[in-house]
């Protein structure tokens, strides 16, 4: 089994040692993207909803440089620093993954890095 790293200029680099996504001969994992704008490193907004829709384009913008698309993804989890965003976040969600969307699990947790609100892993098909 091939094991590719996959680098975007379109999307946020790593703030530590791992890689955005790891490419596989069937698969890609996507590292969790935070609503950080690509070109500054920092939050796009203080609301979630900026931050979830950034998050999300980062996230396209990884599985495309990795030959896949937001139509590919089998599986996401969201992480939350607080699950009353949960609606929001949602909502921005739904737009894009409207049709026949993947599996997922949201999780509200204590704090995700440079004090964001949403952060979105995935795995998708090649």
């Amino acid at each position: 089994m091939n094991r590719t790293v996959i680098i975007s200029e379109k999307a946020p680099q790593a703030l530590g040692p791992y890689s955005v996504a790891i490419q596989t001969d069937t698969l890609v994992f996507c590292s969790g993207q935070l609503g950080l704008n690509p070109q500054t490193g920092e939050l796009i907004a203080p609301d979630v909803q900026s931050q979830t829709r950034q998050a999300l384009l980062n996230l396209q913008n990884v599985l495309e440089a990795a030959g896949s698309s937001l139509a590919n993804v089998v599986k996401t989890t969201v992480f939350l620093k607080d699950m009353a965003d949960f609606p929001a976040m949602n909502a921005i969600y739904g737009e894009f993954f409207n049709a026949n969307p993947p599996a997922r699990s949201t999780i509200a947790v204590a704090g995700l890095p440079k004090g964001g609100l949403v952060e979105i892993e995935a795995t998708a098909l090649r």
